[in-house]
């Protein structure tokens, strides 16, 4: 199969209602980034704590709160992290492993042409209806900044939880990283890391949504894109998208 480029976008008549991100999706989605915001600024503050009260400490707990709030959220991050990752086996094509790692050869082959749109070189891009070969494995690595998060985390809070918490036992993850200062400074550099990454992000959702005309910003609130029917294969009751037909 050949990747497909578009001669221009699709009028609305031209345009299928495809159900692309299934609702556990959109909720890990948003649990993430609503949990990196709360992430970052407490950690922030528990790095630098701008923020002072006057009298014995014991009396405001601002540290204590600030601590117990990260420790939540990163609980929320940790679980949706690993729910999404799960969802890639168990979820519908659009949410599927295969759609990060480009294990297939059409999605091998919609890599150069993808980046090519990004650096402006092609007017409109190669047409994929979920996420297209470059962003999907742009998200593969940030999934693994992820995992680096999560396991420099734990090896902090482990360092000093409770001699009887089970969360001791992640104190393992210090030696690969280096030691308890060294992990301390790769959560604080790849914090920034994915900050980069939102910023691009939601310029590229926002690009990919005017140029395509296709409800992409949208989509992560209604899981439901309006795709050009030349991408879609009619199968008789419902268009599939080409990709999935050809083992894409």
């Amino acid at each position: 199969m050949k990747v497909r480029y578009r001669p221009a976008p699709a009028s609305e008549a031209c345009l299928a209602n495809v159900y692309v991100w299934e609702s556990p999706v959109r909720i890990c989605h948003w649990l993430i980034a609503g949990s990196i915001w709360v992430l970052s600024i407490t950690g922030l503050y528990m790095g630098n704590p701008m923020l002072t009260a006057p009298g014995a400490a014991s009396e405001h707990f601002l540290m204590g709160t600030a601590k117990l709030i990260h420790f939540y959220a990163a609980i929320v991050f940790t679980l949706s992290v690993l729910t999404r990752v799960v969802w890639m086996f168990i979820g519908n094509r659009y949410a599927a492993w295969d759609k990060f790692v480009p294990a297939r050869a059409i999605r091998r082959k919609g890599l150069g042409p993808t980046l090519r749109y990004y650096l402006f070189a092609l007017r409109l891009p190669p047409g994929f209806v979920g996420h297209n070969p470059l962003a999907g494995l742009f998200y593969t690595l940030v999934f693994v900044l992820y995992g680096v998060q999560i396991a420099t985390g734990l090896g902090m809070y482990a360092a000093s939880a409770h001699v009887e918490s089970p969360l001791r036992v992640f104190t393992f993850f210090l030696p690969l990283f280096g030691g308890l200062q060294t992990a301390h400074w790769i959560h604080h550099v790849v914090m920034w890391l994915l900050w980069m990454f939102i910023v691009h992000h939601v310029y590229s959702a926002v690009l990919m949504s005017q140029v395509e005309e296709n409800a992409t910003v949208e989509s992560i609130f209604s899981g439901h894109k309006f795709v050009p029917r030349e991408d879609l294969i009619y199968s008789g009751y419902r268009f599939v998208d080409r990709d999935t037909l050809r083992g894409g």
